[in-house]
């Protein structure tokens, strides 16, 4: 009985992990006013034929906090990098020297910054919802146990408490984002 109720427990907390890494990968891409090689994370490159990552073409750096460098292994692919970096929308104006593209990110302005935050409050509440859902689920399980009512109960609350616990560290998380992208 007892290691039922904790394998339901453990594959919940398992799945709250996954919301919050989920989350955490979701922030990394909302960029927060200083060059980061992720904000080209979704960069597709048209590579002999087939569309592939920028990173598996090239070293993404950031010589300083304004500004990226992409350094193509094939300096035949200097247009195509620079073309995809364009249709990626991503509000860069890239510029190719020859022998790597030179990115200055431009700082956000204020109503940037509140769209961008918008986008990470809406991150967070994704990820509330798989952490709901994970609890929704371990309350299904839970009653398909066949379990007297104070051992029911205990379960449930322990299913609660954890719930509780990862919605407290997904506001934190989003604070935290929140004040980086705010920051000036």
């Amino acid at each position: 009985m007892e290691e039922e109720i904790q394998f339901v427990l453990d594959s919940s907390k398992e799945n709250m992990d996954k919301a919050i890494a989920h989350l955490e990968k979701a922030f990394v891409k909302i960029r927060a006013g200083k060059a980061s090689p992720s904000m080209l994370s979704n960069v597709m490159v048209d590579y002999y034929g087939s569309k592939t990552p920028l990173s598996q073409v090239s070293n993404i750096n950031t010589p300083d906090g304004r500004t990226l460098s992409v350094q193509p292994w094939e300096k035949g692919l200097l247009n195509e990098i620079e073309k995809a970096i364009l249709q990626a929308n991503l509000g860069f104006n890239p510029m190719n020297n020859g022998d790597l593209i030179i990115i200055n990110v431009p700082p956000l302005t204020e109503e940037r910054r509140k769209e961008l935050t918008k986008l990470a409050k809406s991150e967070a509440e994704h990820a509330k919802v798989g952490v709901r859902s994970s609890r929704q689920e371990a309350m299904k399980e839970l009653k398909a146990l066949d379990l007297t009512e104070d051992f029911l109960k205990d379960a449930e609350n322990s299913v609660q408490v954890l719930t509780d616990q990862y919605i407290v560290k997904i506001d934190e998380t989003y604070q935290h984002k929140e004040a980086e992208i705010m920051k000036v």
